[in-house]
């Protein structure tokens, strides 16, 4: 989808915001969606189209660990290692992962299918340990349950 096209379905969400820069983190999620990350081409129209300073929309992006400036695998592994999912083997389980994908934190596989970061909470602590891939959550993980996700997901790649 062009910037063009997203902006056209942004046009329909301005109405809801009393202010342009009001509709910015919906923007961003939109043209993030499309693209898969938000490249310095994207951020300087999105600066436009809201008519705002592009250090603001910088600032914003910056802010967020949501927002990324680089692509990412198809699927987007966020480890939580905050307090709980630490005291639950959360560290152990990462390195598992690693040595699964073949990869460290921050690295995408040479297929293009995983990226692998961590995060510090993701807020389900009663479920600990546990990873986000892309939207959905992996809750009381194990060394077998994360195989399974893997496998599951290259199948679903068609790998």
């Amino acid at each position: 989808m062009s910037l063009e096209e997203i902006f056209k379905e942004a046009d329909l969400i301005l109405p809801r915001y009393p202010l342009k820069e009001a509709a910015l983190l919906p923007t961003l999620h939109l043209v993030q969606r499309s693209e898969g990350y938000l490249s310095p081409e994207s951020i300087k129209a999105v600066s436009q189209y809201l008519e705002i300073p592009a250090v603001r929309v910088e600032k914003v992006i910056s802010f967020y660990t949501m927002f990324r400036r680089q692509p990412v695998g198809k699927y987007l592994i966020q480890v939580c290692l905050n307090l709980s999912c630490s005291l639950l083997d959360a560290d152990h389980l990462l390195d598992y992962l690693k040595g699964l994908l073949g990869i460290d934190v921050g690295q995408t596989t040479a297929d293009g299918l995983f990226t692998l970061i961590t995060v510090e909470c993701l807020g389900s602590c009663g479920t600990a340990p546990m990873m986000q891939i892309n939207d959905d959550y992996h809750e009381n993980l194990t060394e077998t349950k994360i195989s399974e996700i893997i496998e599951s997901l290259r199948k679903e790649a068609g790998e």
